[in-house]
């Protein structure tokens, strides 16, 4: 059953839409909706997975741009051999064919960072048009409704403040995140029509000693 969008309080030009059932992420090619998000649970051989590969790997991070029907077959080959990788590299290929058949794409840019500090901690936006986001270990990307956010202080207009002295937002409890295994697509400026309207999210806080795992799909075309 796919969840109905939820709509921001004050404006139909930036909404966001939630639900369990993955084809909620279709709601993406709505033009009010900025940001769709499918709220999901990790297997077990997933988490086990990561949690090792967090432990046993100094590799920061893999980039690659695969053909969608070979994405399995690289994951599988670019990552260490362990107990759980075929139930990863599964799962990306999920993620993957998913993302490529929604945009009709026949390469996807792949990238899973190992992260023990914020890799963007700005609120800020993309150009692009569509990236897909998920957490596999840590706390997910954060973000904010349009009611909530003051894009005037955006980049330069921040004028190098911090996002809690900038202005960029009302109140700290406007801040949405994801959740880890939470799988969203955000919306950039590059999406036609969507130039003023790019969804506005950071990287949240690591605290010290901890690791997150993201991985994150690009346009490949």
């Amino acid at each position: 059953m796919i969840a109905s969008p939820l709509m921001t309080q004050n404006d139909e030009l930036d909404s966001f839409c939630m639900g369990y059932d993955p084809t909620i992420l279709a709601e993406i090619y709505q033009a009010p909706i900025n940001v769709c998000i499918w709220q999901r649970k990790l297997s077990n051989s997933v988490t086990d997975y990561v949690d090792w590969l967090l432990k046993n790997t100094s590799n920061r991070e893999l980039r690659i741009v695969a053909e969608s029907h070979d994405v399995i077959a690289v994951i599988l080959k670019a990552l260490p051999a362990h107990s759980g990788l075929t139930a990863l590299a599964g799962d990306i290929n999920v993620l993957a064919t998913m993302f490529t058949d929604l945009f009709e794409l026949k390469r996807v840019g792949i990238r899973l960072s190992m992260l023990d500090r914020s890799m963007c901690p700005r609120f800020h936006t993309d150009h692009l048009p569509c990236r897909l986001v998920t957490t596999y270990a840590g706390n997910g990307t954060q973000w904010l409704p349009e009611y909530a956010v003051d894009r005037s202080k955006l980049g330069q207009g921040g004028n190098g403040l911090p996002d809690t002295l900038s202005g960029i937002y009302s109140h700290s409890k406007s801040i949405k995140q994801l959740s880890a295994g939470d799988v969203a697509l955000l919306k950039g400026s590059g999406w036609l029509g969507n130039e003023d309207h790019a969804i506005v999210h950071r990287s949240p806080e690591i605290a010290v000693g901890e690791k997150r795992l993201l991985l994150t799909l690009d346009f490949g075309d």
